[in-house]
């Protein structure tokens, strides 16, 4: 008898998994400011489908010529097109919310997915189970996320009557939700063993179809050819769309990802960062209190491991 297949164990996170990490989310932390900076030549819509289009014809040539037919008869069609739907809705709600918010609450909203990614992972994945000490690094990051961007200088935000605001942040938010389902969805299915060429089509293609459908009956499908469009483009398309989302799942199939979701929350200090100093978007104390929150969630989750270890070898 054949011994039954086994599922490659996932490694916990290491220094390639941590520098790699880093570089995602200073080029995930930046694609909020590049779609903002050319909103008014392009509508953030059509940039996000535009880039979708283009990541989906190279990968389709990359991953015929891999696989050809095979590609869709190996079981994954099915699963491909719900990462698909999830992936282009997350990004419908990403581009809608920053015509109502700034790139910055875009930024942290939008990365409450690994909070989502993490429970449903926990649920569904042995090797993916939360510890006490990553479930308060969760709680405290989330609460960090919370007090930043709830709270301008102690008084609720609800009280400057930013009833558009609100409704950005909720999209950004609903994009977090979709985001960890596309996580959860990709490792629960077969498309954990997939190619990440051929996972990411799926999520291209099915996105630029929705997207630019969309994006023509609501009108916002005009394009003002500006260098700085253009620029800003080709950056989402090629760093963002393709290189960088290639890497992530070449890193989900390597590590836990549970880990590596929870260091994605670096990503919304680089966002605010640059929607500070580029798009001169207002800082306050709040999110200064919020940020340090933030980074302790971080340190206790990617940390959890090297903390029980030292305190394994303090008993001993």
């Amino acid at each position: 008898m054949t011994a039954p297949a086994t599922k490659p164990l996932r490694l916990p996170l290491d220094a390639l998994a941590t520098s790699g990490m880093l570089i995602l989310c200073v080029c995930w932390g930046f694609q909020q400011i590049a779609i903002k900076l050319v909103a008014a030549d392009i509508a953030p819509i059509m940039q996000i489908a535009l880039r979708s289009s283009f990541a989906a014809l190279v990968l389709l040539v990359v991953v015929w010529r891999a696989e050809g037919l095979r590609a869709v008869r190996d079981g994954t069609a099915l699963p491909g097109l719900l990462v698909g739907l999830l992936f282009g809705a997350e990004f419908l709600f990403v581009a809608q919310g920053l015509l109502y918010t700034t790139a910055s609450h875009m930024s942290v909203f939008l990365y409450t997915a690994p909070i989502f990614a993490a429970l449903g992972l926990h649920w569904l994945q042995p090797e993916e189970r939360m510890q006490p000490l990553q479930w308060l690094g969760v709680a405290v990051a989330f609460g960090g996320i919370a007090v930043a961007f709830l709270f301008k200088g102690g008084a609720p935000r609800e009280a400057a009557g930013a009833a558009n605001m609100l409704l950005g942040d909720a999209m950004g938010l609903a994009a977090g939700l979709l985001w960890g389902a596309t996580t959860v969805a990709i490792r629960a299915t077969s498309l954990s063993e997939a190619a990440p060429s051929k996972t990411l089509l799926y999520q291209m293609a099915v996105a630029a179809v929705g997207l630019l459908a969309y994006a023509v009956a609501t009108g916002q499908h005009a394009i003002q050819p500006t260098p700085s469009a253009l620029a800003s483009v080709a950056f989402q398309a090629v760093v963002v769309a393709l290189s960088s989302y290639l890497a992530w799942f070449w890193l989900l199939r390597r590590y836990l990802a549970s880990r590596l979701s929870i260091l994605s929350f670096m990503t919304p200090l680089f966002g605010v960062s640059f929607g500070v100093l580029i798009l001169d978007e207002p800082l306050d104390a709040g999110f200064a209190i919020g940020a340090v929150l933030v980074l302790l969630g971080i340190t206790l989750v990617s940390g959890g491991e090297l903390v029980k270890q030292w305190l394994r070898h303090r008993r001993i």
